[in-house]
């Protein structure tokens, strides 16, 4: 059988005086080295996109991270300047495949933006700047210092007994490199919380009732995929989801023929 394909959002950048649609290199080489699928980079256009058309396609949906922000009005609040920036493009291309995705129980991994647009696609919000409000810990990403120490394992999550994670990870403590200044606010009615920093703020949900491999984390599970086990473990389960998945589909298809 050869590998499943997932569809992984694109973002937009500008840079050699045009817009490009790119993915980081450090999700798409987890995909293919740790869960064992290959990824299909989707355009982040704001209009045409056919979000059946992609789904038809592919086995599986990664959102990844992003530097960039969902657009409040999204979920209902004004933008603010320091909110930014933003990539309309991108939220246009997510939101809609990630509700589409859990109609039909196409396994889906979503990782810190992407646990953002989750909540959002489902009706949640969110904060931005938590850092500044009391008792919230900075959870920014250190500057100055090399990229593998910004995205060293140093914060603790709390994962809940009974949770979806924890068939993976094991409930209770787990070390993790969450990076982001904007988080869930209110969770989407149809989200449970898996996993909490100490101070309170939501690391990880699942989607209740989900058809098939649903979780979101705000943490970066693709940074260290291959060394950490943690990491690991997350990446394999949505690709044994994702094979499963495709299986169930070519058996379909060999069926009906």
């Amino acid at each position: 059988m050869s590998k499943p394909i997932v569809a992984v959002p694109a973002d937009i950048r500008f840079f050699t005086e045009t817009n490009w649609h790119c993915a980081q290199n450090q999700y798409l080489q987890a995909a293919l080295d740790v869960s064992g699928v290959m990824s299909f980079i989707i355009p982040a256009f704001e209009h045409g996109n056919e979000t059946d058309a992609i789904l038809d396609r592919v086995d599986g949906l990664l959102v990844t991270g992003s530097a960039t922000n969902v657009h409040p009005s999204l979920y209902g609040q004004d933008a603010r300047e320091e909110d930014g920036p933003f990539d309309p493009g991108r939220d246009a291309t997510s939101l809609p495949l990630i509700r589409r995705a859990l109609d039909r129980g196409i396994p889906m991994l979503a990782i810190c933006r992407g646990i953002q647009e989750l909540n959002v696609a489902l009706g949640g919000t969110l904060a931005s700047e938590i850092h500044e409000q009391p008792g919230i810990w900075d959870h920014r990403k250190p500057e100055n210092v090399h990229r593998d120490e910004a995205f060293g394992i140093r914060q603790d999550v709390f994962i809940k007994e009974g949770s979806c994670l924890a068939r993976y990870l094991g409930a209770g403590a787990v070390q993790v490199n969450s990076l982001h200044r904007q988080a869930i606010a209110e969770a989407a009615p149809g989200l449970q919380v898996e996993a909490v920093a100490e101070d309170g703020t939501i690391e990880a949900v699942s989607v209740i009732n989900a058809k098939n491999f649903a979780i979101g984390v705000q943490w970066h599970p693709e940074y260290w995929a291959k060394t950490d086990t943690p990491s690991r473990q997350i990446f394999e389960a949505f690709g044994d989801a994702v094979r499963a998945y495709a299986g169930a589909k070519t058996t379909i298809v060999a069926a009906a023929e």
